[in-house]
């Protein structure tokens, strides 16, 4: 088997499931700070359970994300040593500061948080979690500045004594046009992606109170025994739920809005990835006509030609240019392009400087595999387009203080409403990293030329089939942890009371 497909394969396992666990964490440490934070000024203990209820989902994800996150750069050394070699000084950079800065910080506050709810003042130890969500996200940052400059290599500059792509101005690895509209699009994603698991749990659970509350109103009778006081449970969950969905509203506009821009920005120094986002093989628009953008389209096996299509008119060229009538370039243009010596940005510095290195490599085709990246497009786009409006449906089942039915349709939404935002994260992953193919660095290295050199093929395949058999055996782990404690519902909780001896011992708050 080629070495290249099979490095691939295990670098796109992994990235994928490790994915699965980022935009949650990213989003929920803040929802959780949240929570925390109206406790602290309101007193109300509903909202003290809710923090220590999310709280726990967060821990789980949060260590899953550390013991996937850790295999990914130790992959830039195992397959991918050229490409570490090349690109390290300037890549290695971000990469660094998210584990001195970023992930230190979050890791030292998160064991604050854990063990100081006795321990610490409350406003303080409410902070403590505030300044985990900041960590987290400073996490993102950096990796997306490192994954930014593989799309649109600027800040370097290529030495050809070394060899290497070095760094030259770090201001502009942190500015990258990429980067300004990739971070707030990510982000918006890791709010949808979370909103929409706060909102399916409590949305779930609203459903069984509801069928507690029929169950009472057919036992209501002489014989019938005294109600309980009634507890904060179905508060507690009717604002988690409200708070969630409207936060999958907020968050669905702003993906609109970022991936808009960074649609743009894509056309500008990718130009082939946004042709292969449409399959478009013929060049459009520019002619007084728009190209219009598929919603849906039947093809042939090989993608060339559409044997049917729903169509909205002009629309692509807007998404590519910001008017309705914009040129967007065609598959087909842009490979003759290539073929004739043109670079896929030509205005890029380090392409530019590269230009006869890369073109050394012969490469044949700068096409990725355009039904992947089709598809992976729109289905990016669909999914979090159908969480968004389970999310309006949640709202009005809850509107006027009712709740949601207590049915397994309900179930099924609610399952759909969690999964739907992460697999949307997954195929825009899939997308981001497949339409940039068949380069690491856009236009510069190619893929076949970062991985290591002496590495066979058959000790990839052996590194693939253990990474694979050991993350479904922590996938079981992950699932069975949360199903576990999203079933147990909200926790009783008790007065936070602070301990002043220094001879107690600090305990594990979950």
């Amino acid at each position: 088997m080629d070495p290249v497909t099979i490095a691939r394969w295990q670098f796109g396992i992994t990235t994928v499931y490790h994915w699965f666990f980022v935009p949650i964490t990213l989003a929920l440490s803040f929802i959780v700070a949240i929570f925390q934070t109206l406790w602290v000024r309101s007193g109300n203990d509903k909202y003290l359970r809710l923090t220590k209820f999310y709280g726990k989902l967060f821990l789980i994800n949060f260590a899953m994300g550390v013991v996937t996150g850790i295999v990914q750069e130790f992959q830039f050394g195992m397959n991918w040593s050229e490409y570490s070699r090349f690109v390290g000084d300037i890549f290695g950079a971000p990469l660094a500061l998210e584990a001195l800065l970023a992930f230190f910080m979050e890791s030292v506050f998160l064991g604050l948080w854990i063990f100081g709810w006795d321990r610490l003042p409350q406003k303080i130890h409410a902070a403590c979690i505030w300044m985990v969500a900041i960590g987290t996200n400073l996490s993102a940052i950096f990796i997306l500045a490192a994954n930014s400059f593989m799309q649109n290599p600027q800040g370097g500059v290529y030495n050809p004594v070394t060899d290497r792509a070095e760094m030259a101005d770090f201001g502009a690895v942190l500015t990258n046009p990429v980067l300004l509209w990739a971070l707030p699009h990510t982000l918006m994603a890791s709010w949808l992606t979370a909103s929409a698991l706060v909102a399916a749990v409590s949305g779930w659970h609203l459903s069984k109170l509801n069928r507690t509350a029929a169950a009472a109103e057919e036992a209501d009778g002489a014989d019938a025994e005294p109600a309980k006081p009634k507890d904060n449970t179905e508060a507690a969950h009717r604002f988690a739920a409200t708070f969630a969905a409207i936060a999958m509203l907020v968050s669905g506009v702003g993906l609109t809005l970022t991936g808009d821009e960074s649609g743009k920005i894509m056309t500008q120094v990718q130009p082939m990835k946004m042709a292969a986002a449409e399959a478009l093989y013929e060049s459009a628009g520019g002619d007084g006509s728009g190209a219009p953008f598929s919603i849906l389209t039947i093809g042939t096996l090989d993608g060339s030609r559409p044997l049917f299509a729903i169509e909205v008119p002009n629309l692509l060229s807007f998404l590519a240019t910001g008017t309705w009538d914009g040129r967007v370039q065609g598959i087909n243009e842009l490979k003759e392009a290539h073929a004739q010596g043109q670079l896929v940005d030509p205005t890029n510095e380090l392409q530019r400087a590269y230009a006869d290195h890369m073109r050394a490599w012969g490469v044949e085709t700068a096409t990725p595999i355009i039904p992947v990246t089709y598809w992976s497009f729109r289905l990016m786009i669909g999914l979090g387009m159908a969480a968004v409006g389970v999310a309006v449906l949640l709202l009005w089942f809850l509107r006027k203080g009712k709740l949601p039915p207590n049915h397994i349709i309900w179930t099924l939404l609610m399952i759909a409403m969690t999964l739907g935002p992460l697999f949307a994260n997954s195929f825009g992953w899939i997308f981001t990293e497949m339409g940039r193919q068949p380069w690491l660095v856009s236009g510069v290295l190619p893929t076949m030329a970062g991985i290591s050199p002496g590495v066979t093929a058959t000790e990839m395949l052996i590194s693939v089939i253990g990474y694979t058999l050991v993350y479904g055996a922590l996938a079981v782990v992950e699932v069975g942890l949360m199903l576990k404690y999203i079933k147990l519902g909200l926790p009783e909780v008790e007065p936070v009371q602070q301990i002043t001896d220094d001879d107690d011992v600090l305990s594990f708050a979950y």
